[in-house]
This record gives structure tokens, sequence and C-alpha cells, in this order.
């Protein structure tokens, strides 16, 4: 065990699980989409649903949608800051199946219509982690530099993204693939240990068959 997950980050309260964990989501979902969010959906389930208002957890999640840090002061007004930033939201309640219960559903859509889909559950000391991106199992906690990578499934991609990463000298720690089927949609998440270079990233994006190529550094 971590000092870390023995006294929390360092962050804006009152609760890590339901302010920190919930600003982190937000951010999360902020670098997934790669631009400025015009509008967001706000799905709060379990704990989530019944305490969101009074632990501040709606606020944490507009905050971490414009990009702030869980440290950051300014979600406590991050309502306002949205209002002025011109992003509109909608704040709801769901109830979902085996779900933890600290999750929140994300749907965003960016300044030029791009959209993304995130559920993601807060797990206890700030810590997340992100279960469905766009309705796909990813499994990631963005703790650590994470790629993300949407594409078509096809034979040879993971050995592209192998040889790419070694190119860059950057190993990788840990790797999850998820697929819908066969030549369909597909989503690769790989825990880095270290960041490589914008060279090698930019790369990977001009692969045929990548979608989207996301680089979080350790949200």
């Amino acid at each position: 065990m971590k000092l870390f997950d023995i006294i929390g980050p360092v962050m804006i309260g009152p609760s890590s699980s339901h302010t920190a964990g919930a600003a982190r989501i937000g951010r999360i979902t902020r670098q997934l989409l790669g631009e400025e969010v015009k509008h967001a959906v706000i799905s709060f389930h379990g704990s989530f649903a019944k305490t969101y208002a009074g632990h501040g957890a709606d606020r944490a999640v507009i905050g971490g949608l414009l990009d702030l840090h869980v440290d950051d002061v300014r979600l406590r007004t991050s309502k306002k800051l949205a209002a002025a930033r011109g992003m509109t939201y909608e704040i709801t309640t769901v109830q979902l199946r085996e779900a933890h219960p600290n999750t929140v559903i994300v749907e965003a859509t960016g300044i030029s219509g791009k959209q993304i889909k995130v559920e993601a559950a807060s797990v206890g000391g700030g810590s997340v982690r992100v279960q469905y991106l766009n309705g796909m199992e990813v499994g990631f906690s963005g703790d650590r530099t994470t790629l993300v990578i949407q594409h078509r499934d096809m034979p040879g991609a993971i050995a592209k993204v192998s040889r790419l990463l070694a190119a860059s000298k950057t190993n990788i720690a840990t790797m999850r693939v998820f697929r819908e089927e066969a030549g369909g949609r597909a989503v690769m998440a790989l825990e880095l240990d270290s960041v490589p270079e914008p060279a090698h990233i930019e790369a990977l994006r001009n692969i045929s068959g990548f979608d989207s190529v996301t680089l979080l550094r350790g949200v």
C-alpha cells in the first residue's frame, strides 16, 4: 500500500470518492473527447445519485469537463464557469445493473459535434475506473500514462502499436483489447511506463482504421 492510498489525493473536498473521483472522470472524458465540451448529459447511479448535490459530484464532473484538476478551487464554482464558457449540461439519475455504487455516465458533445460516452466509477480515495467507452468495455484507471485507441478490428493492429511504441522506447505495463465482433469496433487501452514521443503518437493516428488515439497523462 502506498502513502497516497492512505491519505488520499490533494483535492477540493468534501469527498475523495464523490468529489475528486468525479472530477477525474469528467477530465478523462474531456481528454478522450479531445476538444472543448459544448453540451453534456451527466447521469448518476447508486450512491452518486443520492448524494451528488451535497457532495458536489455534479460540480466536480462539470469542472473536469472544463479540464480542471482535482485541486483547482474553481471546481466549487464550475457551474458558473461552464455558463461563462458556453457549456451547457443536464444532470439526471439512472439505475444500472451490477454497477459500482459510485458510477456516472457522461455523454459529451464537443464544439465540432464530436460525441463520446463514458461510463466510469469512483472506487475510493480519488481513484476511478473507466468501465465503458462508447458502449465498449475497456477497464482502465487513468492513474498512469494510458494510451486509448479506438479502431476497427483488423489483423496486425496490435503489432503496429507495439512496433511504434518500441521505436519510442516506451514499455507497455498492461494492455487490454476489446472488440464487438471480428472486423467491428475495437478498443485498446495500454498503460505505459513513460510518455511516447509526439511523433510516434502522430504516427499511430495516421494508421488506417484507427479512429481515435488519445494519450492520458496520469489524469
